[in-house]
């Protein structure tokens, strides 16, 4: 089967009403998805904190990424990918507003999962 990440973004991200995580491809050690964000982040005061590590990167859009141990916020762009440990806290501080900011997430499972 082929399938095209660039399209059939479901009607609610199409009208910026939410944000939708798509899974590709689950195996065991090892989960692909597709997240489409337009302007959502991560609600004040909360942190991402998975048990798996999380490989990201941005497709289309920007956004930016903060982990709790720096004190700059990541800008992406197009191509930029970033590999968070297990156990790192982080946040998304924003996701364009103007157009669906599409991300390729690989979670896998690292030496202590």
């Amino acid at each position: 089967m082929l399938v095209n990440l660039f399209t059939h973004f479901p009607d609610a991200v199409l009208r910026e009403e939410a944000e939708t995580f798509d899974a590709l491809l689950s195996a065991p050690g090892i989960k692909i998805e597709r997240i489409i964000s337009t302007g959502q982040a991560t609600p004040a005061g909360s942190w991402y904190c998975q048990a798996e590590n999380e490989w990201v990167i941005l497709l289309r859009g920007s956004a930016g990424l903060r982990f709790e141990s720096e004190t700059r916020t990541r800008v992406l762009y197009p191509g930029d990918f970033v590999n968070i440990p297990a156990h790192s806290r982080h946040r998304v501080e924003w996701t364009d507003a103007s157009m669906p900011t599409v991300w390729l997430v690989v979670h896998y499972a690292g030496a202590d999962n």
